[in-house]
């Protein structure tokens, strides 16, 4: 009875490790999320790791026909638009990224947009249609997200603890 038991705790391990294996190997957060506040406020978190020894520079845009409109840029020179001028504000984000937030807009924006970011030369971008925003409770955004690393972290203290 002893070795069924051991047994079957054995193929238990293998196959929750097994699964944790398959999911961590292409797992892989989204860069760039964009949610609406509660006051309507749209949200644009830029979750890009820096690169080391470089000075971080950030720039947040969408495109408008063949030209891209700059919201907001630590990037000395380069002004953003001035519909966006004093309506976006950025904060650095732990451990490491930045968030804009863009006030008023959320009744202002386009049917179907892509919202880019880029921090130190690296670029990630995201098309999201109006009617897809989302709010930015830490729900609704661990369900879009594709981090599923986080299901298998949850499947491994399932299986430890029980």
């Amino acid at each position: 009875m002893e070795l069924d038991g051991c047994l079957s705790t054995m193929l238990k391990s293998l196959f929750v490790y097994g699964v944790l294996g398959v999911f961590l190997i292409p797992a892989k957060c989204d860069p760039i999320t964009v949610c609406v506040e509660d006051d309507n406020d749209l949200r644009v978190d830029c979750r890009i790791k820096p690169q080391p020894n470089k000075i971080n520079t950030y720039e947040f845009s969408w495109p408008s026909g063949n030209k891209e409109l700059l919201i907001n840029t630590n990037v000395s020179g380069l002004p953003p638009e001035a519909q966006f001028k004093d309506k976006s504000y950025v904060e650095e984000l732990e451990p490491y990224g930045y968030r804009m937030t863009l006030s008023g807009f959320k009744d202002k924006l386009p049917h179907n947009t892509t919202y880019m970011c880029r921090v130190t030369g690296e670029v990630a971008r995201v098309t999201v249609e109006k009617v897809q925003l989302v709010p930015c409770s830490a729900v609704r955004l661990f369900l879009k997200s594709s981090c599923s690393w986080v299901v298998c972290l949850l499947l491994f203290f399932y299986h430890t603890n029980g």
